[in-house]
């Protein structure tokens, strides 16, 4: 439900200590939502609940693929809550893992570690489908978001509009049905949030440890506003359907 105020609510599943909702939970509480934060990791809570009572849910990103459930228990009850709210209508947006999670239970398939690694600032390409958009229509068609993934989506749900693409990994973003997307970028992560990554890891994957902070904030000046408007957008959604 929503609150005393009026104000619709969404429920963030938060996946790692590392891996808040940051600026895009900035953006949605500045476009008039509330968030509830579930940190389905952390023993002492908030859990993921059983069910939904929120106007919206956002699923954010993590080390794990989305049926990892012997190593990220609460997963399974993240994948039963975006499956009813796929069934009610009710808004979604997933990010890296979310997206991925997304996808796997609209009917796509996710592979762990598959292709090449993105790690960093990435230039992604709008398709003609995003024009039909409601997040996506009329950005730039050239564009960088933040990576930081080794799995990947390998099919989309049946039906599934594809929206953005990349040259190492295709599935950028998509959307199931009229109020759900998915992305495998990371458009609530900031520059400054690259320069805490862990070097070694960047180093392993195939990346410079200080080209990939140098190379976000080259970009962020002309990125955030692209994510911002999506956030924006995505809020009007989630009113509109409250």
């Amino acid at each position: 439900m929503s609150d005393p105020a009026g104000i619709p609510r969404v429920l963030v599943v938060q996946n790692g200590p590392d891996g808040g909702p940051g600026r895009f939970g900035a953006w949605l509480t500045e476009a008039g939502l509330a968030l509830d934060v579930a940190h389905g990791y952390r023993a002492e809570g908030p859990p993921v609940p059983e069910e939904l009572s929120q106007q919206a849910v956002v699923v954010l990103g993590g080390g794990y693929l989305p049926d990892a459930d012997d190593r990220a228990p609460w997963l399974a009850r993240t994948r039963a809550l975006v499956t009813r709210a796929l069934e009610r209508e009710v808004p979604v947006f997933g990010i890296c893992l979310g997206g991925q999670l997304l996808a796997q239970v609209a009917g796509g398939t996710v592979r762990g570690e598959h292709g090449a690694p993105e790690v960093g600032s990435t230039a992604l390409t709008l398709r003609a489908e995003a024009g039909e958009d409601v997040l996506f229509r009329g950005l730039p068609e050239r564009c960088t978001a933040i990576e930081n993934h080794v799995d990947a989506i390998t099919a989309l749900p049946p039906g599934a509009p594809w929206l953005v693409e990349s040259e190492h990994c295709p599935y950028q973003a998509f959307r199931v049905g009229e109020r759900a997307w998915g992305v495998q970028f990371h458009p609530e992560a900031s520059a400054a949030q690259t320069r805490g990554w862990d070097p070694e890891r960047l180093r392993r994957l195939g990346f410079d440890p200080d080209d990939v902070p140098a190379g976000a904030e080259r970009d962020e000046a002309a990125a955030t506003p692209v994510w911002r408007e999506v956030a924006r957008r995505f809020a009007g959604v989630v009113h509109a359907a409250a």
